[in-house]
Formats: C-alpha cells, structure tokens, sequence
C-alpha cells in the first residue's frame, strides 16, 4: 500500500471514530460488537441469538425495541461474511437521539487497520471504542531524559508530541565551600547527595519506560557538561534502557524546555523521525512564501484545489486537525445546485425560491487526496503537536502545497 493510501486510512480511521464517539443513545441501546478475525461467523451469529432472546425481556418498550431491531440488523449483515476480515469486524448499531425526541437507526462498519484481539459484545447509551483508539496511537516512541546536579526532567516523545512524565529538583549543595568543614568532606557529601539523586531519577525513568520498553525505539538523553554521561556510564537505568540510549546530546536546560531542545537536536541528526520529516517538509514550503511574490507555495481552499486540477501541484501539506466538509444543495423544482460549509443550513433557491434540500456530502481532506492522486502530487498529514504543525493550522488554514511551476499569469503582478 502507497504511503498516500495508508496516511488516507489513517485520516478516515480517526474521521469514523470521532463520529462514533460523538453519538449518544436515550437508553442502554447502542451495541458494540468485536469480531476478531479468529471467530467463526457462526459462533457470533449464535450469540446474537442468544442475546436476542435475553434482550425481549427489557422492561422499557422502546429500548426493548431498539435493541432487537439493533440486534437484527447485525446478524444480517454477518450474513454476507463467510468468516472475518484479517483484522476482524467492528459493528456499531443503534438509535441514536437526534432532534427532540427523536431517534434514527445509526450503523457503522469498520475492518480496523491492526487485528482485533479480544471478542466484545456492549449495549451501553454510547458506542464503546477503546481497543480502536489504541490502534490510532502514534507507534514512534522514544524516551527522553535531560539531566544535570540540580535537576532533570523524564518524558516521552510520541510522534511530533512531547509528553513530559516529571521534573525533579535535587537538594544537591552547591560547589562553593562552606566553612568550618573541611574540603575534602564537603565534596564527599556532594558526591553523596549526587549518587541519590541520580539513583532517583534511574529509578523514575526504569518505571516510566520498562512497561513501554518494547513500543520505545530509542531513548535520547541530554544535559549540559559532562553530568549526563556519568548518569549513563552508572548503573542509574537499566541493560534494557541503556542498549537504546544514543549518543548524549549537549543541551543547555534541563526543564520541560530542555525537553524540547533535546528532541531538536535530536531530529538534526536523525531524519527518520516523524518530527524531523514534518519539520523539513513544512520549511520546505516556507521557503517558497518567503520568496518574492511567494516562490512556488500555494495556500488555501481555492487557490490548492485550482492548482490541483492543473496538475501544477508537486506537494499537499494537510493538517491532521483539519476538519472541513462541503454540503450541496439541490433545488427539487428546478434542479440548481448550490454549495456551503454548513450541514444545517436552510437554503433558498436563487431561480425559483423554492426551499433547497441537501444533496450530498464532501469531506475536504478526501478530496484533496482524489484531486492529489489524479494529478501525480505527493499528499502528507501534519500533527498539530509540533510547532511547524501549529503554524500550518493557524497561519495557513491547515492546507498549503508546493508547486512544480508557476504560470505566467501567476508571475505577472496584478
């Protein structure tokens, strides 16, 4: 599957769970069924049935109703499945409460992007989707640890996020000499105060990272000076830590800031993290609009999807927050047509006045993938965890692109 195919998924994976997530039934009458790909479709047919015959003896009539009807159509729609996807089955099925009282069937049908492990069966007032949302977890993990005499802080970076797990001051004296004791026991007892310390953080940072050691691909450790390769040559961490410890980085802080400083002087070293890959492709953009009359960049709705159609379109940057969709409208006396970004609006046709009915539905993110996908240009998602990814959603609208060319008509100056 091509790089575009799987970020798409991934955008349309998150898209149907965020929609799940936001319905809500009037009683206990939305079921959640897993299906993992290892069970037979005639073991969950049977315990459908089962269900069914349990489920006749609710007590409120309209819930009653609900779950049966949910129940029924489950089962036949397993009826066109000779056995389970290799990921498995995922139904959400139920009424789900619209306006005033209410209610409409809502079905949902998902193949998960990794295999489903556990068989569940729910009926709950929501949709349970809590072993779907671990599969939309960022799977680049890395530990991350600044350290020196006073202080460190332990986190994680998960994708482009940077997770701070705990900043921890030390009571480790300082170097100046104190009167009335001699230098030598003085420096013992910084000495002292320092193997604790760091003995503490090894402790901290073995808690935080043993139960994601396997999930973690490398650990990054930094600090001014020479502390940090002390804490590493110690036994502070343990084998398992320490075999995924890169080179120690020099860096200035070590607060929740030093964090972020230890990640970037990470990414210049090693490209293959998501974050360096998102920085380089968001600054590649921004070189091209600090150029005169905005070098090859594109950005926003109209002026991407027009570029699209010409094919003039090398790169598309979209924000993974971005969440636009456009709604048509068609007039059912004359037939015109009209456009807009909102699903409840009441419109009116322009010809004959007549009250216009929706149409269909368009999401933006989709569409800029077809348009990307017919005219040969690379399409790539960006988090809104990094500082690149935020100046792409708030200064630019979440969509920008780099062009192949730019026509004359471009160049001219109007």
């Amino acid at each position: 599957m091509a790089p575009d195919d799987i970020q798409l998924r991934r955008y349309e994976f998150s898209k149907a769970l965020h929609e799940i997530s936001s319905q809500r039934g009037r009683g206990t009458e939305l079921i959640s069924l897993y299906v993992p790909p290892s069970r037979q479709i005639y073991d969950v047919v049977q315990y459908l049935r089962e269900e069914y015959s349990t489920s006749s003896n609710i007590k409120s009539k309209s819930t009653r109703k609900n779950v049966l009807a949910a129940i029924e159509s489950i089962m036949s729609r397993l009826k066109y499945y000779k056995s389970p996807p290799e990921t498995g089955l995922v139904f959400f099925v139920g009424h789900v409460a619209t306006r005033g009282d209410q209610t409409e069937m809502f079905t949902q049908i998902i193949e998960p992007p990794e295999p489903i492990q556990t068989f569940m069966y729910k009926c709950d007032s929501t949709f349970h989707i809590e072993q779907l949302e671990v599969q939309l977890e960022n799977k680049e993990i890395y530990g991350l640890i600044v350290i020196d005499r006073k202080e460190a802080t332990i986190g994680f970076l998960n994708g482009t996020i940077i997770q701070t797990v705990t900043n921890e001051q030390s009571l480790v004296p300082s170097k100046t000499y104190q009167g009335g004791q001699s230098s030598r026991r003085y420096e013992r007892l910084i000495e002292i105060a320092v193997h604790e310390f760091f003995k503490k953080i090894g402790e901290l940072a073995n808690n935080a990272f043993m139960p994601k050691i396997q999930a973690i691909r490398g650990v990054f450790l930094g600090g001014p000076g020479s502390t940090k390769n002390r804490f590493l040559e110690r036994d502070y961490l343990r084998n398992e830590i320490k075999d995924k410890v890169a080179t120690p980085f020099d860096v200035g802080y070590t607060d929740e800031f030093g964090l972020r400083e230890l990640v970037e002087k990470a990414s210049d070293t090693m490209k293959d993290l998501q974050v360096s890959k998102e920085r380089d492709l968001v600054n590649r953009f921004l070189m091209e609009v600090k150029k005169p009359t905005g070098g090859l960049s594109v950005y926003g709705e109209a002026s991407l999807v027009g570029a699209l159609k010409e094919k003039r379109v090398d790169l598309v940057l979209i924000s993974e927050a971005l969440n636009k969709s456009r709604y048509h409208f068609v007039c059912p006396s004359c037939g015109n047509r009209s456009d807009t970004e909102s699903e409840k609006a009441e419109l009116t046709c322009n010809k004959c006045g007549s009250p216009m009915n929706l149409d269909s539905k368009e999401d933006l993110v989709e569409t800029l993938y077809r348009l990307a996908e017919n005219s040969g240009a690379r399409v790539e998602l960006i988090s809104d965890g990094s500082e690149e990814g935020l100046l792409l959603k708030k200064a630019f609208g979440g969509i920008a692109g780099v062009l192949r060319y730019v026509t004359e008509a471009a160049r001219t100056p109007t």
